[in-house]
């Protein structure tokens, strides 16, 4: 089968399987009993297993209210989902008298549109709750997810502990990419079994329907797929005559051919977690076992919970790490504009240095193109391949920027450059005028390794149609691709789009270049913030349900925990606690991108005073600060909230970060007009004084402020990385602790003044902040 043919086979195959309506089987799993019950928690439809569990035929239990099986105190817990959310669950322990004597469950109520549902499965623990060995491996798991920056390792360190909760021959971590496919990024198994890390499995492995599913019932347990279901009686609900939803039952059954797919890979046993990512299913903890395997509920709870805070962790990594490419990007972006709105000769601008053109959007090559004139930058097609482009580009593209990761299979003349140019980024900054940037990225051979021929699983049939069939073999089977880049990131296009409307305004009119440019880089900077804003914001909805499951666990089940149970939950607390100063320092840098400056004339005495009496009520060592101001503070024009926080940030710091026996700070400011060695004698200090760091033009009549310490000084070559967002020197465990985010907001609040900040320090002697607020 061609490539085409097999991209039609599988998307009319994909649409059939779809169809299927797996969430309502209109049977279970025989490993517990099922019952639907009315509002009225009548007794409508049971599975056909009844006689096994409670020694009672189905007929003697339809109709009957469900007090008839257990007491009315338990009753009153399942009418409690009445009142919930559709899939929202309560469990409870319960104690059902059978032919063959009292028996306990595990209960799991919960409603749907239609019914009350209620699962029994047989448990021989009557505790209500066994999470003490649980909690001891969360806490361990937590402290390394944080201490880890590389995300193969975070997903590694996943596997690995999911597999000691519950012990099971294999578990991958498998993620989903653009086109609904996915592979096996993280893997632990037992040493005799094939890996499966690296492998591709195709779309069709894991339908849509089974994807929305995972994503609204975060764990589907399936501990033995040799076992024959159990139907229900009667098949369709009595009230609706429609098949009962089953979607977010534990023991709803599985598909033919879920069954077929898994015990042709020896699978017998499967536990699948979802990782969440702004609501949208990122991957799957995938655990899989070759013979069959139960697990307790109580197990099954604890791996939802640590899923819970994997998918939370996750985002953070992935956030951060986004956020730093972004950062790294707009700093480019910021510069490079810069040199072009003072640069005589715009060509040169654009292309010398060289390297900053290509770096705006991680390109290997780059080609400018003003009318009939032509420069070439970096690794790129001649000047005559790159005409051809041109002219090509004029009949294809309609749009200002243009972007493929496989020109060659868009354009066959291409084959010939295919080694430079398989990535083209293409920006149009003129209709009127043959302006353009073209960016050029080289093939990428790729060798893809599937997880079987993912053809095999599209099959034809007589009538000429395709259904979806699971695969037989799993062997390795590779696939290279070719004529293909690395593909462009959409932050990478944004900075290009980004370079087009501030060179629109430097070509068009030189007057207002600068204008034109600052709105480009405050709308950049407004993105930004909002991104910052959303990854945060969306960071704390998941961390509230971490924190606030472990405080019920502490409320209400801490009397069947002994001291070290209890500790591990204490810990968890403490860690959320701890992400949620890391988000909200997040969102406070992010909402600072976006003030509005309420500027006004204001006496820095007493702001001063407010700042140092607000430090000292703070303080139970009170009577040991020092703070020293030589000489009364000018009156500037600023934003008083804003500067507050700035000496507030800078004066605890100061104190905080000191060791010495009698601690002192000095505030005071120079006069750029005088110079700062004509105010050296005002101020007595071992740390030396320097002038105002050339960084770009500022207001000479602005005044230097400083704020010195006797602390424990800052090493040389971190005097820089200070300011970046969550950098701290120091172990949380010494001095006090702390996110990391203080200086960068005093660098963020100084900028909004079109301010800069620096210091100077020496080890063991004191450190020296200056800032000028213009």
């Amino acid at each position: 089968m061609s490539q085409p043919e097999y991209t039609t086979a599988q998307a009319t195959a994909l649409t059939n399987h779809d169809r299927k309506p797996i969430h309502i089987p209109g049977s279970i799993q025989p490993h517990g009993v099922l019952l639907a019950l009315s509002t009225q928690l009548e007794i409508l439809q049971v599975s056909n297993n009844t006689q096994v569990y409670l020694g009672k035929e189905p007929e003697d239990v339809l109709g009957r209210s469900l007090s008839y099986l257990i007491d009315p105190r338990q009753v009153e817990i399942v009418k409690q989902c009445l009142g919930k959310k559709i899939g929202t669950a309560n469990a409870f322990k319960v104690l059902i008298n059978t032919l063959n004597g009292e028996r306990y469950f595990d209960a799991i109520a919960h409603r749907t549109e239609e019914a009350v549902i209620l699962e029994l499965e047989p448990t021989d623990s009557e505790s209500e709750v066994s999470f003490l060995s649980f909690h001891a491996l969360a806490g361990e798991a937590i402290a390394k997810m944080q201490r880890t920056s590389n995300l193969v390792e975070f997903l590694y360190l996943v596997a690995e502990e999911v597999q000691k909760i519950i012990g099971f021959d294999r578990v991958m971590v498998y993620q989903f990419d653009e086109s609904e496919a996915g592979s096996v990024v993280a893997e632990v198994k037992r040493e005799d079994l094939s890996p499966y890390l690296g492998l591709h499995y195709p779309a069709t492995d894991i339908p849509a329907q089974a994807r929305e599913l995972y994503t609204r019932c975060f764990l589907r347990f399936l501990p033995d797929l040799t076992a024959e279901p159990i139907k229900l009686i009667p098949t369709e609900n009595p009230t609706t005559h429609q098949h009962l939803d089953l979607s977010y039952c534990l023991l709803r059954s599985f598909d033919r051919c879920c069954t077929e797919y898994h015990q042709n890979m020896g699978v017998k046993a499967l536990l699948v977690i979802s990782i969440i990512q702004e609501q949208k299913l990122w991957g799957l903890i995938s655990c899989h076992h070759q013979t069959p395997k139960y697990v307790s509920y109580e197990v099954l709870k604890m791996c939802e919970f640590l899923g819970q805070i994997v998918s939370s962790e996750l985002a953070h990594k992935i956030s951060y790490s986004e956020w730093d490419y972004k950062v790294k990007l707009k700093s480019l972006q910021s510069e490079f504009l810069e040199s072009i709105s003072q640069a005589d000769n715009f060509i040169d601008a654009l292309i010398k240095p060289e390297i900053r053109l290509l770096d705006l959007v991680s390109a290997s090559g780059a080609a400018v193109c003003l009318d009939n004139e032509i420069n070439l930058v970096g690794t790129t097609p001649n000047i005559h391949e790159v005409q051809a482009l041109i002219e090509w580009a004029d009949t294809q593209v309609s749009d200002n920027l243009f972007s493929t990761d496989s020109l060659p299979k868009l354009n066959s003349e291409a084959l010939i450059f295919k080694d430079t140019a398989s990535g083209l980024l293409l920006l149009r900054i003129s209709k009127v005028r043959r302006y353009y940037i073209l960016w050029f990225r080289p093939e990428v051979i790729q060798t893809v390794h599937w997880a079987g021929n993912p053809q095999e699983s599209i099959q034809a049939q007589a009538d000429g149609s395709y259904t979806l069939s699971p695969r037989k073999s799993f062997e390795q089977w590779q696939e290279t691709v070719r004529l293909t880049s690395l593909p462009w990131k959409p932050c990478e296009l944004d900075s290009a789009i980004a370079l087009r409307n501030a060179i629109v305004g430097i070509v068009l009119s030189k007057a207002d270049e600068l204008a034109k440019i600052n709105l480009e880089l405050e709308r950049s900077n407004q993105e930004l913030a909002s991104f910052a804003y959303a990854a945060s914001h969306d960071l704390k909805e998941p961390l509230r349900g971490i924190y606030n499951f472990s405080t019920v666990l502490l409320e209400d089940y801490a009397q069947v925990l002994d001291d070290e149970g209890i500790e591990c939950l204490q810990t968890v607390v403490s860690l959320s606690v701890r992400m949620e100063t890391l988000i909200n320092a997040l969102l406070r840098l992010s909402q600072l991108g976006q003030a509005q400056l309420r500027l006004q004339a204001t006496d820095l005495n007493e702001l001063l005073n407010q700042v140092i009496d607000v430090f000292r009520a703070s303080r139970q060592d009170s009577g040991l600060v020092d703070i020293r101001i030589p000489r009364p503070l000018p009156t500037v024009l600023c934003d008083r909230v804003l500067v507050n926080e700035v000496f507030s940030n800078l004066l605890g710091n100061a104190f905080k970060y000191n060791d010495k026996a009698e601690q002192w700070v000095e505030i005071g400011y120079f006069s750029q007009e005088a110079g700062v060695e004509g105010d050296k004698e005002n101020n007595q200090c071992p740390i030396p004084i320097t002038p105002y760091p050339q960084r770009g033009p500022h207001h000479p009549q602005c005044p230097i402020f400083y704020i010195r310490d006797n602390g424990i000084g800052i090493p040389q070559h971190h005097l820089e990385t200070i300011f970046r967002l969550f950098k701290r020197l120091h172990s949380q465990e010494k001095y006090g602790g702390g996110a990391g985010a203080g200086l960068a907001i005093v660098k963020k609040i100084v900028e909004l003044h079109n301010g800069k900040i620096w210091v100077k320090s020496t080890v063991g002697v004191g450190s020296m902040f200056y800032f000028t607020l213009e």
